[in-house]
């Protein structure tokens, strides 16, 4: 039996409250994992408000969060890359129950934590940081090339940026006014988000960007997308299937092993920093997803375990 933060039904956040969870043994293939610290992202919110049923499945009640750093306290059968006291981080073997003392992983999303690295930064590398990853290796650009970063402001954009930055690729971030320090810092190029957007990119790159990966959607992205050049990589993860209108797709999310640790090894290096700005003791869960889904934390969350 474990404690656990989630909703028991669908809706609001008066549908969140505390409950125990009975978790089963590690089956083949799994880890049990004591939690540290677990990532909160607005998909948490809206697994709980309902709006992703078709992609996030769940059985009522259900526990929050798909990304925790923790240490391994029990192995599944045949499982021989993980012991009992190792140090790890990874994605919920599905796709939620982070909030939670603790939880079951996938050996196959699972990665050793660096001893560097904090429990807080580890916890939130696999949504955020692991999808940037995962986006510039479906673009596959080389250094020198343009990438127009619709949305470049959250966590995503921030770490899309510094990764891509690392690769000597150049970022034009567009975001509001309020993230123009933290994308000119990372040495992005910002351009206000709005109307006006398209213009000031047209003018900058007449020629065309070489790529362009979006976090908004609608009518951002398809301005965007008139910004690139005609064999131009698209991706977004907003919108896909308006992407794949437009000549390009969604982000193939490899969630594997491989990708986490090399994510890891960037934060261990300095290349990237997850932009950890709110820390919230696990009696405070719920004021942690108010935080996220009310838009006011300026960098990423996390829920911490004692």
């Amino acid at each position: 039996m474990t404690l656990g933060y989630g909703f028991t039904e669908y809706g609001g956040p008066d549908t969140q409250s505390y409950f125990d969870v009975t978790l089963p043994p590690p089956g083949a293939g799994q880890l049990l994992v004591s939690v540290r610290a677990a990532g909160v992202n607005p998909a948490d919110w809206k697994v709980r408000a309902g709006t992703r049923k078709d992609t996030v499945p769940v059985t009522l009640p259900a526990v929050l969060g798909r990304e925790v750093s923790g240490v391994v306290i029990g192995v599944g059968p045949r499982v021989t890359e993980f012991e009992v006291g190792d140090e790890v981080f990874g994605a919920t073997a599905t796709g939620f129950g982070a909030y939670a003392a603790s939880t079951l992983l996938n050996v196959s999303s699972t990665a050793h934590k660096p001893p560097t690295v904090s429990w807080a930064d580890a916890a939130v590398l696999t949504v955020a940081a692991g999808t940037a990853y995962d986006a510039l290796h479906g673009l596959g650009l080389k250094s020198g090339a343009t990438l127009l970063l619709l949305g470049a402001g959250g966590g995503v954009g921030r770490s899309t940026t510094a990764i891509a930055m690392s690769q000597g690729i150049d970022v034009i971030g567009v975001a509001s006014e309020s993230k123009r320090t933290s994308i000119e810092g990372a040495g992005a190029r910002w351009v206000a988000s709005g109307d006006a957007f398209a213009g000031e990119v047209s003018a900058l790159y007449p020629d065309g960007v070489d790529a362009v990966f979006d976090l908004v959607g609608g009518d951002t992205l398809t301005r965007g997308a008139e910004l690139a050049r005609s064999d131009a990589p698209i991706l977004s993860i907003a919108d896909p299937l308006a992407a794949s209108r437009l000549g390009g797709g969604g982000v193939e999310r490899r969630r594997t092993t491989a990708v986490f640790t090399e994510v890891a090894a960037l934060v261990a290096d300095g290349t990237l920093d997850p932009s950890v700005a709110g820390r919230y003791p696990f009696s405070r869960a719920g004021e942690a997803l108010a935080a996220v889904e009310d838009g006011h934390s300026a960098g990423k969350v996390v829920i911490e375990f004692g």
